[in-house]
């Protein structure tokens, strides 16, 4: 098997640049919007050197930027909370994927889709050590899967490629939740189609909980002091036709709105008001590239208490919570007094959205004094990785087709497929060999992050994690243990998650067998 071992810079990264250069004649007169995009585009990872402007490019966005909205003039709309029923021990939650229209732009209908409604779908809550069971019926006219992305489940159950079902038909997984407390998200993971679903609609978030003292000491009702946030950033032409693939990001007269929880937020803050003191916010970048930061309208901090795979040892203090595609986020606020949090875009792909909007005004409403968390969320032990079997994983490109491992996995056939034996431990470098932005996730097992760039993480890069950024030209290894699960037919997947890059081959299969 052959490796690309430079980056290849042809068609794909010079579309990109060019792209670039018209969307900022077309991004309906965001002034600031356009120059924070220009000081900010490193930060989109073309580069390695983009790490370093970081902290210095992030602490200049809360003095004197204000996004167009000023005041709160809609309400967050609250995902539906999806029922199961419950019988002889396992919970059956019922989906069902459909089409309709949806108002992505103002006074613009667009064609979507969604699971039991037009757009988007409802949260699913799972509880530690719970059998579930999903049944999902395909209304599309065409394949379809459902990967439940971050969950530790067999590869038979796990929603990649090999799960396809065509239309009309209704697939059935069933499996033991062994995920404790934290934030998945469901979404389709077909071969080549991807983007395609994900981007009209095809999208929600799962909630995980367990009995943990940590559990039990957070803010847990659902709409009321839990509160999901679904962020998408998507590109949209005039008529409302909603673009996922490369030719259609670089028409012209595209629009690149900001959704949270399907409500365009380019134009209108949007209000929560608390009814208790202390909130709890679970953020999901479901957006195909682009890459979101959350952040103060005052520069205050945020109460980050878990990444992707659960909670962080203790919470963390932050001023900003960076999101690349697939990635999640949980923290909360004391809300004594009325805050707004804002949105930062940046471009992940070769073109997207920009600019800093207040998204959500939450009004301080609560009269509760909450009790201080607990000191210690979680335990971690981090991994010592003497002794186990390394790996590396390079990330490339040939023009418009990306590769893992110098093959694209535009087939099952055609994938560069990993083997590994149940219990194995594994320490991997993943190489970005191309200038181009990456989101590497990795399904089964979560992942500790070992060293970004050659720097060891601190911080909340210390917490578990299945989804994480890989700048241009930069490496990050990564240890995992793969525990429970092994089937010699069915495979787990690994690919970035700039969907447009899963389906243009960046994906490749993962087989864990029997020891």
């Amino acid at each position: 098997m052959t490796h690309t071992t430079g980056p290849d810079r042809d068609a794909h990264a010079r579309d990109g640049q060019e792209a670039k250069g018209k969307h900022s004649k077309e991004t309906r007169g965001r002034k600031k919007a356009l120059h924070r995009r220009k000081f900010l585009g490193g930060m989109a990872g073309v580069g390695l050197g983009a790490v370093g402007a970081a902290g210095a490019a992030f602490s200049l966005l809360t003095e004197g930027v204000r996004s167009k909205a000023a005041a709160a003039d809609g309400t967050l709309v609250i995902p539906d909370l999806l029922e199961g029923t419950t019988s002889d021990g396992t919970t059956t939650f019922t989906l069902a994927t459909q089409t309709g229209t949806t108002e992505v732009l103002s006074g613009v209908s667009s064609t979507t889709s969604g699971y039991n409604q037009s757009f988007l779908g409802p949260t699913m809550k799972w509880t530690k050590g719970d059998t579930v069971l999903l049944d999902i019926t395909n209304n599309l006219d065409e394949d379809t899967t459902v990967h439940f992305h971050g969950a530790h489940v067999p590869p038979k159950m796990d929603g990649g490629p090999q799960n396809a079902f065509s239309a009309g038909t209704t697939w059935e997984p069933t499996f033991e939740v062994l995920d404790e407390a934290k934030t998945l998200w469901y979404h389709p993971h077909a071969l080549g189609t991807t983007a395609k679903q994900a981007v009209h609609g095809l999208a929600g978030m799962i909630i995980v909980e367990d009995d943990s003292d940590t559990s039990a000491a957070l803010p847990s009702d659902y709409g009321v002091d839990d509160i999901p946030l679904i962020f998408q950033c998507l590109a949209v032409d005039s008529a409302g036709d909603i673009k996922y693939d490369q030719t259609g990001y670089l028409t012209s007269g595209l629009s690149f709105p900001v959704l949270v929880n399907g409500t365009n937020v380019d134009d209108t803050t949007l209000g929560f008001t608390a009814t208790k003191t202390r909130n709890r916010f679970r953020a999901l970048n479901a957006s195909p590239a682009d890459i979101i930061t959350i952040q103060r309208s005052d520069g205050g901090t945020l109460t980050q208490i878990a990444t992707e795979q659960g909670y962080l040892t203790e919470a963390a203090e932050v001023t900003t919570i960076r999101l690349v595609a697939g990635s999640r986020a949980e923290f909360v606020m004391d809300v004594t007094e009325d805050v707004t949090l804002q949105v930062v875009i940046t471009t992940g792909w070769i073109r997207g959205g920009s600019g800093t909007f207040d998204f959500l005004t939450v009004s301080a409403g609560g009269t509760d004094t909450p009790d201080d968390l607990p000191s210690t969320l979680n335990t971690i032990d981090r991994y010592d990785t003497t002794g186990f079997t390394a790996r590396t994983i390079t990330l490339s490109n040939t023009g418009a087709t990306m590769k893992i491992n110098g093959s694209a996995g535009l087939t099952m056939a055609s994938m560069a497929m990993i083997s590994t034996t149940l219990g194995a431990k594994e320490v991997w470098t993943i190489t970005n060999a191309s200038q181009l932005e990456h989101s590497f996730h990795l399904h089964d097992v979560p992942y500790q992050l070992i060293s970004v760039n050659g720097e060891a993480p601190t911080g909340v890069d210390l917490g578990w994690r299945d989804t994480y950024e890989v700048v241009g030209g930069g490496t990050i290894v990564i240890a995992m243990e793969f525990t429970d699960f092994a089937d010699d037919t069915y495979m787990y997947m690994l690919h970035c998650h700039l969907l447009q890059h899963e389906d243009e081959g960046m994906m490749a299969s993962l087989m864990v067998t029997e020891s």
